[in-house]
């Protein structure tokens, strides 16, 4: 038995030996032989006039800052817009031209010296308007979209989204205060033990934005740690969106208890964002708490081929279904009781907020990159099922044009006018 055994051993050494060959040979010829198949049957439809089956490509963010790019010559056609890029493939925008044009009109029509607008679908982060007009700086709104401002009053969501995910608060917390709603001195904004105080709940405070409630919320209430855990949440002090040239959204930590009232407040003015990153906070606050990734491009073609699209994907959860819904009940008070509220007062706003509830933030800071007075308008609507979401940033100088909160209104308006 043992002579039979030593006899075999070689053979079963040659024949696995074979075997690595065998599939060796196998894993290099089988491609190759597909490829080749490929080729024959591409010649073959070539041959009978067919064209070949087009690669799968994909197009990521950066098609984004293409199209951006791409924007200003794009034609309009009865599909909508598109325009074609260097390499000759054809972009259809996701945009809606009737919404671009009325809001381009209405800044033109006041000479902003600098204002923009970027409108979401808040579902998929598909831009449904990327419009601007600066009557000082013509290729300000190149860039606008992806630069740093100073986000004053819009960060109160971000404090009230601390505060609610930590249970510190709900809609209807009141909170005591001294001063006035828009004091800018927090060390004056501590309630007397005796004496009368004001006092307001944080959803009243939210569409008034009252700056001593939010204050006080982010230094008594939330604090440093997880007021910075909250900015991380929201997507600042990053790069959010590789590909895209945007400058990541800063949030300084707060090292005193005055810092973390400016901060909460959103008074810090090293408390800095790019209107496109707002745009998505605001879209995530109306998709319950998922920021998508967004897109400018709603279909490609390359010699008559269609390219394949990177698939809408999830970019952040900020918060959790149920804050996102306490926020929008906070901010539903924005336009009627609230700092928009003479911006919706007109016969076309009325009718506007007749049949679409909206929630909305406004926000206002003196800044110096360019040199102004910095509005914001921040909003989403229908608020119980949201379709658009969207950003109005208006810099005026030492005259006062508008409100973003009225390049806010006219958007709207034109978006459900459309729509209806």
């Amino acid at each position: 038995m043992r002579d039979l055994k030593h006899l075999c051993t070689p053979t079963r050494t040659k024949n696995r030996r074979g075997l690595v060959l065998v599939s060796l040979l196998a894993l290099i010829l089988i491609p190759l032989a597909l490829l080749l198949v490929r080729q024959v049957a591409d010649a073959y439809s070539s041959w009978r006039g067919q064209p070949p089956a087009p690669a799968p490509i994909s197009l990521g963010t950066e098609l984004f800052g293409t199209a951006n790019a791409l924007l200003p010559a794009a034609q309009q056609t009865d599909n909508g817009l598109i325009a074609t890029a260097n390499d000759g493939t054809l972009l259809h925008y996701s945009i809606m031209p009737a919404l671009q044009q009325r809001v381009e009109r209405f800044l033109r029509s006041y000479q902003v010296p600098y204002g923009l607008l970027i409108a979401l679908e808040p579902s998929t982060g598909r831009v449904l308007a990327l419009a601007g007009h600066s009557s000082l700086a013509p290729d300000w709104t190149q860039q606008a979209p992806y630069q740093l401002y100073p986000m004053a009053s819009l960060f109160k969501m971000v404090t009230a989204a601390a505060a609610l995910e930590n249970g510190v608060i709900n809609p209807d917390t009141v909170l005591a205060f001294r001063g006035s709603a828009i004091s800018e001195t927090p060390s004056s904004w501590d309630p007397r033990p005796r004496g009368r105080n004001n006092q307001m709940d944080v959803s009243d405070a939210m569409g008034k934005s009252c700056n001593p409630v939010y204050g006080r919320i982010a230094s008594d209430l939330v604090g440093a740690e997880r007021l910075q855990a909250a900015c991380e949440q929201f997507g600042f002090n990053r790069q959010l969106l590789p590909g895209l040239p945007v400058h990541a959204s800063q949030a300084p930590l707060a090292a005193t208890t005055t810092d973390l009232r400016l901060l909460g407040s959103g008074l810090e003015h090293n408390l800095q964002i790019s209107p496109l990153h707002a745009a998505l906070i605001t879209a995530g606050i109306a998709n319950k708490g998922v920021m998508m990734t967004p897109r400018l491009v709603d279909r490609a073609e390359r010699e008559q081929q269609e390219l394949r699209l990177a698939p809408t994907t999830e970019l952040l959860r900020v918060t959790s279904p149920q804050v996102a819904d306490s926020l929008t009940r906070m901010l539903t008070s924005t336009v009627t009781t609230g700092t928009s509220r003479r911006a919706f007062r007109s016969p076309q706003a009325r009718q506007l907020l007749a049949s679409v509830s909206v929630a909305a933030k406004t926000g206002s800071i003196n800044g110096d990159n360019p040199k102004g007075h910095y509005s914001w308008f921040a909003a989403y609507a229908p608020a119980d099922d949201p379709q658009i979401a969207l950003v109005a940033l208006v810099i005026n100088g030492n005259r006062w044009r508008i409100k973003a909160s009225q390049v806010g209104e006219q958007a709207l308006d034109a978006f459900f006018r459309v729509g209806s």
